[in-house]
């Protein structure tokens, strides 16, 4: 909507300047007017301001402008003053098991907002009794923000909750802070007399910088994002003061999020004149644009079997003696053909060897009233598609570049991508199966994800999503191997698992100075000592593995500990979930030497 406000202030301004060099000299010899507009109306919020970073509300605003026009009365100077308030959309109470979550507000939930501007104005008639006036102000806006914290209470054994985890809450500052701001807008008037008229106002505030005068001039919060939602059956586990298991249900870090004050204001007013007679204005130059005699292609596509419009499908346009090749957009649109001559053409696309049955245009097209010929184009291709993106494991960033190996489990056959420029990559699933995805990075560790396309439905389904972790190996590091299980009283290596070390091989060929620990962990059912040997056993197992494939017996040392290392507290005679217990089941490496 900005874009749209500033092109058309661009697109008056453009055509004010060809209307003084079509028209000659101005026939206007009045002495400058003074003008005052006094307007209200409807503000609406845009952008992160109205999401989840400023959360505001559709509010209110009102204010006066001052214009002090120059002799002709087409270029003037303006100071506009105005009052802004958008509420703020509050959050739900929620409650869990043993707690609950809720918001305490310690002002008013709203953002409130006094500015200040001078810019420049031009005047145009559109006729005896319409006026236009464009015009664009900076100035400082004196902003006053709502400040909250989202507060999780867990319920204490006696007396009152107790408030354990702020997971949302403002981060500003000062409350009160200055920000420079732009504005521009367009202003229609209607004259009932020669010094009165009523008029229609619409205009695009924005802020912009990060500080003014040494203070932060945008609106903060701190927000750790919830990964699982707390309902009411979950239970939040304190121990020593500490929620232990609050990573079940939040990101680990907090994102810190920041935005400008940005709202579409739209206004109706009264406007009076003080000074020089007014004369008639120039009417704006009418242009007469000529009918096309041409049209546009427009071709889109689409998963014959979900719908959903597919990118990165290449496209073929081909008639009247020209081809039109493009990739489709994420919008599933192909580069539109401008001004196609009335002809007969033809359209395929593919993806991935996969080619969709062709589209044909016909010249009865061309003879229907729209500008735009549309055509959409089916590709039939029955896999799923894996969309994955390589992240940090610390802190979700991206990690572009990244080699990746999809290996399907059945088959054991392997194809490797590199992500791209952000951090994406893509592959192709067959129907009802499995594979592992891995990343192999030099100095990265990257555990294997099990992906299914088992029980899926393709005609409802089409991409499945994937986020894969690395971290970056140092002395001292320690991570756990997902999905590596063993039956139950054994030790010996599934053929499940087998592919996760695998992946721990190609790392270690990949560092050949890195030197691990490889343990085994239980949990705490059972008789102590039967758990540390049973560890033992299975700890040795995977090491034995890894000394088959070829890794020297030098750089693996394994280690049973037994339920000695238990990660919760489910310790020996506390009641515990199944889920909790399977925590501390685990196979952890650590690095010794690197």
């Amino acid at each position: 909507m900005k874009k749209i406000i500033l092109t058309l202030i661009s697109a008056l301004f453009a055509g004010f300047s060809l209307a003084q060099v079509s028209t000659g000299p101005s026939p206007i010899n009045s002495k400058g007017q003074l003008q005052f507009s006094l307007f209200g109306g409807f503000s609406s919020a845009l952008k992160d301001y109205r999401k989840d970073v400023g959360r505001a509300k559709n509010g209110y605003f009102y204010g006066l402008a001052i214009d002090q026009f120059f002799t002709g009365n087409q270029w003037g100077i303006g100071v506009d003053v105005r009052y802004l308030k958008h509420g703020i959309r509050k959050f739900e109470s929620v409650s869990f098991a043993n707690g609950h979550l809720t918001t305490n507000y310690h002002n008013e939930p709203a953002f409130k907002h006094l500015g200040v501007s001078i810019g420049p104005t031009y005047k145009a008639a559109l006729g005896e009794k319409v006026e236009l006036e464009a015009f664009l102000r900076t100035g400082i806006l004196f902003q006053q923000f709502p400040a909250y914290v989202q507060s999780i209470y867990v319920n204490a054994p006696e007396g009152a909750p107790v408030k354990m985890f702020d997971d949302y809450y403002t981060n500003n500052e000062k409350n009160k802070a200055k920000a420079w701001m732009g504005l521009g807008g367009l202003r229609v008037t209607y004259q009932l007399s020669d010094r009165v008229g009523v008029f229609l106002q619409t205009d695009y505030l924005n802020t912009f910088g990060k500080r003014f005068g040494g203070d932060s001039s945008r609106f903060h919060v701190m927000n750790y994002k919830p990964t699982n939602p707390l309902g009411p059956k979950d239970v939040l586990v304190v121990k020593n003061g500490v929620i232990t298991n609050i990573n079940q249900f939040y990101e680990s870090r907090p994102c810190p999020c920041e935005t400008n004050i940005k709202a579409l204001n739209l206004a109706a007013g009264v406007k009076i004149k003080l000074g020089g007679k007014r004369k008639k204005l120039p009417l704006m130059p009418v242009i007469v644009v000529p009918v096309a005699i041409s049209k546009e292609i427009q071709v889109v596509v689409k998963d014959k079997q979900t719908g959903l419009v597919l990118s990165g499908v290449k496209v073929k346009i081909s008639g009247n003696g020209k081809e039109y090749v493009s990739n489709s957009n994420v919008n599933g649109e192909a580069e539109r053909v401008k001004s196609a001559i009335k002809s007969g053409y033809l359209i395929t696309a593919e993806k991935n060897g996969v080619v969709a049955d062709p589209v044909g245009i016909k010249l009865a097209d061309f003879e229907t009233d729209a500008a735009v010929i549309y055509k959409e184009i089916f590709l039939n291709d029955l896999r799923f598609t894996l969309i994955g993106e390589t992240i940090r494991s610390n802190d979700n960033s991206k990690l572009p570049g990244i080699s990746t190996v999809l290996t399907n489990t059945f088959n054991n056959e392997s194809v490797g991508k590199l992500s791209d420029g952000q951090a994406m990559f893509t592959y192709q699933l067959e129907q009802e199966s499995e594979y592992t995805v891995v990343a192999t990075e030099a100095g990265k560790f990257s555990q294997t994800e099990l992906v299914s396309t088992k029980g899926l439905d393709r005609s409802k389904t089409l991409y499945v999503v994937l986020k894969l972790g690395l971290s970056d190996i140092s002395v001292g590091a320690t991570f756990i191997l997902k999905n590596i299980h063993y039956d139950f009283d054994k030790s010996n290596i599934r053929a499940d698992a087998a592919p996760v070390l695998d992946n721990l091989v190609n790392i270690m060929v990949k560092n050949p100075s890195l030197r691990i620990e490889l343990s085994s962990h239980t949990d705490s059912r059972g008789k102590d000592d039967y758990n540390e040997k049973l560890s033992r056993r299975r700890a040795a197992s995977a090491v034995s593995y890894l000394l088959g494939k070829g890794i020297g017996r030098s750089r693996l040392v394994d280690r049973g500990y037994g339920e000695r290392q238990l990660l919760n507290r489910c310790a020996n005679g506390v009641k515990c979930t199944p889920g909790e217990h399977e925590a501390n089941r685990r196979t952890e490496i650590k690095v010794l030497k690197y």
